[in-house]
């Protein structure tokens, strides 16, 4: 039984990220904001099945195939038409650092976007002082890494990030290896559903939350296949927006299915798949943002 609400500490951050970095586009004669944070799920696969994970129950496909090339350059010319200055991500339901190519691809961003904030969110498996020096010599702003098998592993990511000469705005290291009365150290969710078959199970809810929810108001998130979804939370794919290889990022930002989806969450209402069984709070950040879709 979970005992203790885990807040995860970098909320805080990101939640001050978030509003200093709105920037306003002209929509149908009204300003909206254009997402703050893009968040990139580059590939199909990591190389962990944490029991909090969805990656843990025995039906999750693990897919060894990684974002294209063109698929980026595709992404970083339509931002640069719009002068892009939020956060770009390289997280989601994945191990990004599996990915030979992610050095490229924060370079590129960088290259043709200095404006932007690159992140990277990994559990520090594959690191090590070559490649973590290399990940900033490429442009890397911000590293997280999440340290799951005990108190060594954040004395051993410590030692490597003192050693690279890291400063304090350039990493966080998260123990996420705390007991389950602690929730493991993890803002747990149930991620929309998809937890019921998993090592740790988590419940999908019975009725939906009655409380709103701004998360689709401030991020953009998309795959390797270029599916984008309404919420990095929604691991079942239960709502694709649309598909940046076929369609432009601000034609499916600005999506009717999108706006009315925003619309309908600010308002409380979340009498949908997936996120009627979702049990994410969805206020802890982009409030600023929400409202300009109510």
């Amino acid at each position: 039984m979970i005992k203790k609400f885990f807040l995860d500490p970098n909320i805080k951050h990101k939640k001050k990220t978030i509003q200093n970095r709105i920037q306003l586009y002209e929509y149908k004669k009204k300003m909206f904001p254009l997402p703050t944070e893009i968040e990139i799920s580059e590939s199909g696969t990591c190389n962990r099945k944490c029991s909090f994970c969805p990656r843990s129950a025995p039906e999750f496909e693990d897919v060894k195939e990684f974002i294209s090339e063109e698929l980026i350059q595709k992404v970083i010319r339509e931002l640069m038409t719009l002068d892009y200055a939020g956060v770009i991500r390289f997280s989601g339901f994945v191990e990004p650092l599996l990915d030979k190519k992610i050095f490229d691809h924060i370079y590129n961003f960088k290259k043709s976007l200095p404006k932007v904030r690159v992140e990277v969110v990994s559990n520090g498996d594959p690191l090590n002082l070559n490649r973590l020096k290399k990940l900033f010599d490429s442009g890397l702003d911000k590293l997280l890494i999440s340290a799951y098998d005990g108190k060594e592993d954040v004395i051993k990511f410590q030692k490597l990030v003192d050693e690279c000469k890291l400063n304090k705005d350039q990493y966080i290291i998260r123990d996420r290896s705390l007991p389950e009365e602690e929730n493991f150290g993890i803002t747990l969710s149930n991620r929309s559903g998809m937890m019921e078959n998993a090592d740790f199970k988590i419940p999908s809810l019975k009725d939906p939350l009655d409380n709103p929810c701004y998360i689709p108001s401030y991020t953009l998130f998309f795959d390797y296949l270029g599916d984008v979804l309404m919420c990095p939370h929604d691991w079942g794919k239960k709502i694709i927006l649309g598909n940046l290889k076929k369609e432009n990022l601000l034609d499916i930002w600005f999506s009717d299915k999108s706006m009315r989806i925003r619309k309908n969450l600010v308002n409380r209402n979340r009498k949908f798949q997936p996120c009627n069984v979702c049990d994410v709070e969805g206020t802890l950040m982009g409030e600023v943002n929400s409202q300009y879709f109510k």
